[in-house]
């Protein structure tokens, strides 16, 4: 398996030079440039090729929204994963609607961070507990109290949309049904097509507010 080059951005140096010492002593995973704001996300993204891109939220001059929404519209195979210190209700779901595969806080352990970088790498979805409960609050109160959509989904492909809600990596949802990674690949391009998505996270969003999950 070849290695997952990560792209760091952060205005704190000492937080970025402990990232990329982190990524170094990680098997498997390169830092391949790390800097303060998303001045010129566009230019680095095309010259670094990172798989993941490790984004903070609050940087000076371009922050870590305006920097997601380039590299959703101009890289949409990079998978962007949002730190930050704090819980900010705004922020997280501007980061889930402009196509983050993550959020978590800063103050996840290390091992978290690379479990959290290895899972978005693989096309998994993940948030922190804490982020997860606030997401699943606000979709809720967002259900309109009408009948819900049906989208059509058979049995499997509705098992294989929970696990994905739950944060599980395709390798993850291929284990725990005891199918191939390709199989769930298939699924859920499947379920991409019946719901009208293009993203995990689009696709978790549409199954919480219609009750599919």
């Amino acid at each position: 398996m070849p290695d997952i080059n990560v792209l760091i951005y952060d205005d704190n140096a000492d937080r970025r030079e402990s990232l990329s010492a982190l990524l170094a002593l990680s098997e498997g995973l390169v830092s391949c440039g790390s800097f303060p704001d998303c001045t010129n996300v566009a230019e680095e993204v095309k010259s670094l090729l990172p798989d993941v891109v490790l984004m903070d939220i609050d940087m000076p001059n371009v922050n870590g929204i305006e920097g997601l929404k380039v590299i959703h519209r101009q890289f949409p195979g990079v998978r962007v994963l949002m730190q930050t210190v704090f819980e900010q209700n705004e922020k997280i779901f501007d980061s889930l609607r402009y196509g983050a595969a993550g959020y978590i806080l800063k103050t996840e352990p290390p091992s978290r961070i690379i479990e959290a970088i290895h899972l978005v790498y693989e096309g998994g979805a993940i948030m922190t507990p804490s982020v997860a409960v606030k997401v699943l609050h606000y979709f809720q109160q967002e259900v309109p109290d009408t009948k819900p959509v049906l989208f059509d989904l058979s049995e499997r492909e509705k098992e294989v949309l929970k696990l994905l809600a739950d944060g599980n990596s395709y390798k993850m949802i291929a284990s725990r049904l005891e199918i191939t990674y390709f199989t769930v690949n298939a699924h859920l391009k499947k379920i991409y097509d019946k719901l009208q998505v293009h993203s995990a996270s689009e696709a978790v969003s549409v199954a919480i507010r219609n009750s599919l999950v």
